[in-house]
Formats: structure tokens, sequence, C-alpha cells
């Protein structure tokens, strides 16, 4: 059960993230869903364990709608876009992130939530009826989850495509619920009914995926997501999904669902105003870095300057540039074989951080900060570290989303956001407004603030560059002054805020501009959203402690309430620990897709060893209670700790070994978070049946508090806290909620009573 829930849940995850373009933060949203129907599936559906005479053979039916509802829901992601009516490489809103990987999820997870608490009920027959049956059940779906995340990320996805994957699962289901159905063969009809089902289900999913059906269903539901377009490649990386178009001769390369390299004729006027105002602007450009998106047009460009000696190329997905050698075209095959042009498989970042070279200019190819990936090269640290690569008249070069006509407060705010970035970082700041970008060149030197229509006409001359549109006249109209009074008035009134690795303020204003023009209705919403701030909310959290001291209940009831408003509490801080330790390492690595699978089996790694530990000893511990309120105070001091530890270590990440060394402590820090919050839930159980004597509902009552916790803390880690709180403003968050659920456990009355005994 915890393998077939974690494998579809990566399954699910990756088909939507490209739908939702990449976006890290749609992650919360997407796992918040899935955790608040299986919260409804394990209290609401899965109570009714209790009534069902053939309990067994339900949980095998469960199994299988379960299994089969996995393959709609996969096929159902792909035709998402053309149901909502989003068209092809068109981003989506939150909202309709929301509601829609809701519909998607919704028989999943909600049967899949269901099999816990019929396991529990199940597993107590065959073992004691007491809490500690319970958290052996928790203990072996998170060793299911561990496996199924370190096999689907490393043997499965690499390998196999989707569908393949998910047809192989429910094959393993089905072939497991025919094993546990052997005995009880026998008992009735409705037994005998359910086993033939099942093998009848059991030979068509074997004949689907080992006589290679499978790849009809795949190439059949890829065709529907891209509205019968000219397919040519449709293939995951450990990076993403990279789908190509072909339409008479010219290519389309889409990375995670956003159109990123257009050849043989790309997209001119851009690629000329992007390339040559910044060559031109230099006195005498020689060496230059391109970080992603440098093929189909920009190292064309580029390499038309006689003095251009070296280029060198950084894109971190070897399988990109593998399809445009694949699929080739006389401008591709003329930038990627010139002996100046060198290709780096890396992170930009990476390459910035190791190179010893030094660059007359360096171009950021990534159009907006609109990812936790592309966010790192528009944030404070990115631009320290470009600047120290620069030689002394070097420029930087970043574009940003503009526009000279349709102008929004989300728009200036973005773009004033990263101007203030550039300029605490850069003495001198050119700016290009443009119909669709803006360009930022940002330089030590006064060169770039002196040059004007004389100087630039003057070099493109000498230069011998032959452009369509870079000409006199249009250098003229773009290097006009008023436009540069324009560009400052339009910054007036915006964001002074600073864009950092781990406060993406930019990255939140990016959001709000998509959802101001692809959801309009929020854009009350983001402004509110914005106002909050680290102080107000630790204002908040005072007043409601003083509150509960203030108005405690002394009704020995209250217990109940107070064990599970801590166990949402904990699920609560299980999905901010999860979403920042995500978070964080692709602000730091920027390829968390290739470690997102090891990342959640450590933290289930550690819930498992939380869990168990616990679970092994529950019946020799004298005052559950008083365990508990440890355990509290434990989730506390680290929620606290985490942002101190990962700041003090970021200080020393530009020493390689440590760089590279300092994965290792993500991993410890994961599987922390997991023991941590995983030891709370059999104590849990055991508290709560002092006063409650069905094992079932209690589990399934307990497990839904932990998964609504979760729930909330996908949708607001994903949107408000860590957007525009940062690493340590949800640290902080997290902290002060465990500290009012310490508070109200602590000062239970007669506390000494209520956890006391065995």
């Amino acid at each position: 059960m915890g393998f077939s829930g974690l494998v579809a849940q990566i399954l699910l995850l990756r088909e939507l993230l490209i739908v939702f373009s990449g976006n890290e933060l749609c992650i919360g949203i997407i796992l918040a869903n899935w955790l608040i129907l299986e919260a409804f599936g394990s209290y609401v559906l899965g109570r009714r364990v209790e009534i069902s005479k053939f309990k067994l053979e339900a949980f095998t039916v469960i199994t299988i709608i379960f299994s089969l509802s996995l393959l709609i829901a996969i096929y159902q992601t792909r035709i998402l876009k053309g149901v909502i009516g989003i068209s092809i490489g068109e981003s989506i809103g939150f909202l309709t992130m929301f509601y829609s990987s809701f519909l998607v999820l919704f028989a999943v997870s909600i049967l899949h939530g269901a099999l816990f608490t019929y396991s529990c009920r199940i597993y107590s027959q065959f073992s004691s009826p007491n809490a500690s049956s319970v958290g052996r059940v928790y203990v072996y779906e998170t060793v299911g989850t561990i496996i199924g995340g370190v096999v689907c990320t490393y043997f499965l996805i690499p390998y196999y495509n989707t569908f393949q994957v998910a047809t192989g699962l429910v094959l393993m289901n089905f072939i497991i619920c025919l094993v546990l159905l052997a005995p009880v063969w026998k008992k009735g009809l409705f037994s005998k009914t359910v086993l033939v089902v099942l093998s009848v289900l059991t030979f068509f999913s074997g004949y689907l995926l080992f006589a290679g059906k499978t790849d009809i269903l795949h190439n059949y539901s890829i065709k529907s997501q891209w509205k019968n377009q000219n397919i040519v490649h449709y293939q995951n990386s450990q990076y993403g999904n990279i789908c190509i178009l072909e339409n008479q001769g010219q290519y389309i390369f889409f990375l995670d669902g956003i159109p990123n390299i257009i050849t043989p004729i790309p997209d001119i006027p851009s690629i000329e105003e992007f390339v040559h105002l910044p060559l031109l602007a230099h006195p005498a450009p020689s060496r230059i870095l391109i970080l992603s998106g440098g093929a189909g047009g920009i190292i064309n460009e580029a390499l038309k300057y006689p003095s251009i000696e070296a280029i060198e190329y950084a894109e971190l997905d070897p399988l990109l540039l593998d399809l445009l050698r694949k699929f080739p075209t006389p401008l591709t095959e003329s930038e990627l074989n010139d002996k100046r042009v060198k290709i780096k498989h890396v992170d930009g970042r990476l390459l910035l951080k190791t190179t010893q070279n030094k660059y007359d200019l360096i171009f950021i190819g990534i159009q907006e900060p609109s990812s936790l990936q592309s966010n790192r090269f528009f944030t404070n640290e990115f631009f320290s570290l470009a600047k120290e690569k620069l030689n002394k008249d070097g420029i930087l070069v970043i574009g940003l989303p503009g526009s000279l006509t349709y102008l929004n407060k989300e728009l200036r705010n973005l773009n004033s956001c990263i101007f203030n970035t550039l300029e605490s970082v850069f003495s001198h700041i050119r700016v290009f407004p443009g119909d669709g970008r803006n360009l930022f060149l940002s330089s030590d030197s006064q060169e770039i603030t002196q040059i004007d229509t004389i100087k630039i006409t003057e070099r493109l001359i000498q230069r011998n560059i032959k452009a369509d549109v870079i000409v006199p006249w249009y250098i003229e109209k773009k290097l006009h002054q008023g436009w540069q009074d324009w560009f400052t008035h339009f910054l007036e009134g915006g964001s002074k805020k600073i864009n950092s690795d781990f406060t993406p303020v930019g990255l939140f204003y990016s959001i709000s501009h998509w959802n101001a023009v692809f959801a309009p209705s929020l854009r009350g919403v983001f402004s509110q959203l914005e106002r909050i701030n680290t102080g107000s909310v630790v204002i908040m959290f005072v007043v409601l402690i003083l509150l509960h001291f203030f108005f405690r209940s002394k009704k020995r009831q209250f217990f109940k309430k107070s064990i599970t408003f801590s166990i949402i509490t904990t699920g609560f801080a299980g999905m901010i620990f999860d979403l920042i330790i995500i978070f964080t390492f692709q602000s730091i690595y920027g390829y968390v897709f290739s470690w997102i699978g090891i990342l959640v089996a450590f933290f289930m790694a550690g819930a498992a060893c939380g869990a168990m530990i616990i679970t092994t000893v529950l019946a020799r511990i004298r005052n559950c209670l008083k365990l508990f309120i440890k355990i509290e105070l434990a989730i506390i001091c680290f929620s606290f700790a985490f942002p101190f530890v990962i700041l003090a270590a970021h200080e020393h990440l530009r020493h390689l070994d440590v760089f590279f060394i300092f994965r290792m402590i993500f991993l410890v820090i994961s599987f922390i978070s997991g023991l941590l919050t995983g030891s709370q839930f059999p104590l849990a159980n055991k508290l709560y049946l002092q006063n409650s004597k069905n094992l079932s509902q209690t589990a399934g009552l307990l497990y839904a508090f932990d998964l609504l916790g979760g729930w909330i803390g996908g949708i607001l880690g994903a949107v408000v806290l860590l957007p525009i709180l940062g690493l340590t403003g949800t640290c902080i968050t997290v902290g002060l909620l465990k500290l009012i659920s310490f508070n109200i456990i602590a000062t239970q009355p007669n506390r000494h009573l209520l956890g006391g005994g065995t």
C-alpha cells in the first residue's frame, strides 16, 4: 500500500508538473490535495470497515478501483489543458492548479486513504487489537513508501514511460490481492466473484504490460495532450520533460510544457535585440558565457562578432542538446559545431562557482524567475557571483517580462524588485524597455550608461554585423532618452524588496504577474498576501498563546481535542519541512527533480524509524503524555534551528568540497524531520484510545487529522510562506504554531492522570 501510494504520487506529480509549466511551488498544492483527499478517504470511507462483513474482500475491491483510477488519472492529466481550455505553452494560475489537481487526484487519493484504515482493522485481527497494531501498519506503510521512492526514482522513471510504470504497479497490486484472497476463496459467492474478477483483471493488465499495449495508450494520450500536433519526440529526463513538435521543417522544443527553443527560424527580433545591444555596448567583446537557452539563435548571433574568441554555453540537461543533434537544422549545426563554442552539461550557477575564467559578457537565457530553479539566476547571491566572474568592462545581461502598453502593478513590482537587486550589486544599470521583454544591462563600468545611438551605430558598421532588426533606425528608436525616462517613471511606487535565494520575492512577483494575466480575480488576494511579514506573524501567534492562557478549558474531554490539534500541527510541520527541504535544495543546486525521490525517501525513513521505535516500546512507556510533550518541544527546537543550520552552512558553499558534501546534510535533515513527526502518531493513538475503544475509528480519525495538517501546510507553504516569508520566516511560523499546541497540551488540568499508566 505504501509503495503503491508513493509511486502513484510521483507519477501524477511529474505529469501535473508538465501541465503546470514546471513550477515547483505547485508541488505544495498537489501534495496538499493528495493529503486532504487521503484524510477524507481514511476517516469517512475507511470507517465503514467496522460494518463490513467481508473486510479482506472489501480491501481488495478498493485496491482494484484505486489501481484502475491511477491509469485514468494519468490520462486525465494529459488531456487537462484541453478540458479547461488552456492553450499549448500557456501558464496556469494557482486557482486553476488547485481545482484541476484536486479533480485529477480525487479518486486515487480517497481510495488510498481508505486502504490505511482497512489495513489497520484487518491487521489487528491477526495481531493485538490496540494502538501498537496501528503503529505497526503506519511503519509498514512508511517502509513501502521508502522503497517506492527509491525504486521509482532510480529504476522506473529513467527507463519506462508513465503508463508502463503505472500498469506494472497495477499488476503487482492485483497479484498481491490474489495471494491475500487465496485462503478465503471458498467462503461464499461474494469472495468467489471478487476472486474471478481479480483474476481476469490480472491477466488483462499482464497482457497490456508484456505485449507492449501500454505504448499505444501512452502515444494516444500524448497526442491528446498536444492536440494532435506532430510530435516527433517525447521523453522524461531526471531534470524534466522534453517534447518536440515539428511543422514543415520547423521544430519547437518544449521544456515542461513551455516553448524553449525554436529552430531553424527562431524569434529573430527578440534574439537579435537580446544579443546585439549588449555586445555593441561592450568596447571589445572576446569571451562570453551563456547560461541556458543559448542554442537556437543566441549563439548564432554572437558568433557574428569577429572579436569573439570563446563562447561557453551551460545547459543542465544533456538530453536537450542530444535531441538538438538528433533533429538537426542548419542553425543548430552551425552553433554547436563551431570550434569557439564550448558546451558544458552543468548547472549555470555551479559553472560560475567552479570556473577560473572571467568573461566580458554573461547572458542569462532564462526569461524570468517563474520557478525556484529559474529564480536562482535573479537573486542577490547570483548577481554577486556573476560580478566576480566579469572582466573590468564586463556586462551581465538578463531579460524580464515587459510591456509598453499593458501595465499593471504586478509587472511593476517584478521589474522593480529585480532592478533593486541588481542595484544592490552593480554600480551601473541600463534598461532597454520593450514590448514583451525589458533588457537589463548591469556593470561596474560607466560604459553602459554612456553609450548612445552614434556609438552603437558606429560599432555595428565597424564590426560588419549583418542583422535583420538591429539596424541604425531601430537603434535610434531603442536608445531614445524618452524610453529611459519612461521606465524610471514606471518603476516609481514599485517594490523596494531585494530578491534572494532563501527569500524569493522575485518568484512571488512573477507568480502574481501571471495570475493577474490568467486569473485576474485573484489580484486582490495576492495584493493582500504581499503585506504579510515575519513580524506580523510573530505578533499574531503571541496573541493566540496569550488568549489560550486566559480562556483555556478545564474540561477533561478537551484533552482529546488537544491531541487532535497537536496532530494537525504536526502534519502541518511535516509538510512544511518537506517543502522547505525541496525549496532549499532547489535554491542551492537547481536539480531537485533528480533528488526529490531520495529526499522524500529519507523523510519517510525517518518517519518509519520514529514510529517503529515508539511502537516497539509503547507497552512499556509509563507516561505517554510526558513523552508526547517532549516530542512537541523537540519539533519546536528543530523548527527554530533549521534556518540557522542552512544559513551557516550556506556561507561555506564557495568551497567545492563543502558544496557537494552539503547535499548529505539535506538527507540528514530530511531523516530527522521525519523522525520527529512520525514518532508522535503511535503515542497519539494510545492517548486517544484511553477515552475511545474504537480502534479503526481512532486510527482513521488521527490519520485524517495528520493529513489535514499536511494539506494546510501544502497550500500555505507553497503560495504564502515560502515565497513571501522565505526560509527563516517559514520556520519561525512552524515553530510558533507548534508552540501553541505545546502550551495547550502542557497546561492540561490533571495532566499527570491523563497520560499515565500502560
